[in-house]
């Protein structure tokens, strides 16, 4: 089925290729290739790619932070999700003290 999407219209397969890249770029951490993968995407005409491009531009130092640092907030991300649900599992039950020994407890 893709196949044939591809086959069928020029725009769509640059929109995919361009996507491919740029997922390849987020796998590999490829910040060498970025300004490069920017400029391609600029230039093409689908306008939801530009539109993201100018959106990643406006935010380009913490794009290329993504791209070439090793470390993400995801762990921050993890602990923050479960303290909103035990937070959200113990609502209207009981006071502060007991909500921070679950926590704790909860390690």
């Amino acid at each position: 089925m893709r196949s044939h999407v591809l086959e069928a219209n020029e725009e769509i397969r640059a929109a995919y290729h361009l996507i491919e890249r740029f997922r390849d770029l987020l796998r590999t951490r490829g910040h060498e290739h970025f300004s490069a993968w920017q400029e391609a995407a600029q230039a093409s005409s689908v306008p939801e790619l530009r539109g993201f491009v100018a959106s990643l531009r406006r935010d380009e130092d913490a794009v290329r932070a993504a791209l070439t640092e090793e470390w993400s907030s995801g762990q921050i991300e993890g602990q923050v999700t479960k303290v909103k649900l035990v937070k959200r599992l113990m609502f209207g039950r009981a006071n502060f003290d007991l909500l921070r020994r679950r926590l704790l407890l909860a390690g």
